[in-house]
């Protein structure tokens, strides 16, 4: 296949260029302007994506003849934002896939694999933002829905929870964790008590490359503008979540619980939906998937 992979610089991304390369599929990503293509043009052809190149994107589409796309590029932030964020969200999470949704709508592109997160369902609720960043993810999906209804794309939505994985440069829990079980720092937590749902890399990669078959072979088991969660089986608080660090690395966090307040809009129950992909199933255990990361460190 021809997919079209935004984001592809990013930790997802990366891990899905790598699997669908071994699978021999055509690649091609989009970059910011000034960004380097990590890849290597050839191995995996780039292009700038704006508004302002709008025929040019149109040919890219054509000449490469696009059948999908995968959005992972977005703006995102874990708390409250500040004025200064507001431009870069609605550009990034709302404007950017707009352009890209109105490029292969008109480019003949068959399906496209959005992304978003369990942030859009604050409360367990069908809807209700935690933050900004989360009303400009669902403002992206109430755009496409347009596009979807009335034109021969077929749109649907990964929403993922907490993600982690081996070589993993952001700073999630298990890496801050994984650094002060070996300096003996002492590290300031909320109490504790929000339930987490984790997915290993591998798992989260698994999910896209079934649905872009899915999509590809106009399958029944998704649905046009279907979202699709990406929830685990195995779902603990963040304090029992130390604990079951502690067990598998044989270490002493030394964490000092309360020692922080809860963010606000803290999601203490992350939704649990009966909307999954069919056929889908997280194969690395919260156990497998810490031992993986403090073994590759």
């Amino acid at each position: 296949m021809n997919i079209l992979i935004t984001g592809a610089t990013g930790y997802i991304g990366s891990k899905l260029v790598e699997r669908l390369l071994k699978e021999d599929h055509n690649l091609f990503c989009t970059l910011l302007d000034n960004e380097e293509n990590p890849y290597g043009e050839g191995k995996v052809n780039s292009i700038v994506l704006n508004s302002s190149n709008f025929e040019e994107l149109i040919k890219f589409f054509k000449n490469n003849k696009i059948e999908g796309i995968v959005h992972l590029a977005a703006y995102a932030l874990a708390g409250n934002h500040q004025f200064g964020d507001v431009e870069i969200l609605v550009d990034s999470n709302i404007k950017f896939g707009t352009v890209l949704l109105e490029v292969a709508t008109k480019a003949k592109a068959g399906w496209f694999i959005n992304t978003g997160t369990y942030w859009q369902n604050y409360n367990d609720a069908e809807y209700s933002p935690v933050n900004l960043y989360a009303a400009t993810k669902q403002a992206f999906e109430d755009i496409a829905k347009f596009y979807f209804e009335t034109c021969d794309i077929r749109f649907c939505t990964i929403r993922l929870f907490d993600t982690y994985g081996i070589n993993d440069k952001r700073n999630k829990v298990f890496n801050v964790w994984n650094k002060i079980s070996k300096s003996g720092e002492v590290l300031d937590m909320s109490c504790g008590d929000q339930i987490m749902d984790f997915s290993y890399i591998d798992d989260i990669v698994d999910a896209y490359v079934l649905l872009i078959h899915y999509l590809h072979d106009n399958s029944d088991k998704v649905k046009k503008g279907g979202v699709y969660y990406l929830q685990s089986s195995e779902r603990y608080s963040l304090k029992e979540l130390s604990h079951i660090f502690e067990e598998v690395t044989s270490t002493k966090l030394n964490i000092n619980w309360g020692g922080r307040p809860y963010k606000n809009r803290e999601v203490m129950n992350p939704i649990s939906s009966n909307n999954v992909l069919q056929g889908f199933k997280h194969k690395v255990s919260i156990r497998d998937g810490i031992k993986r990361i403090v073994d590759n460190t």
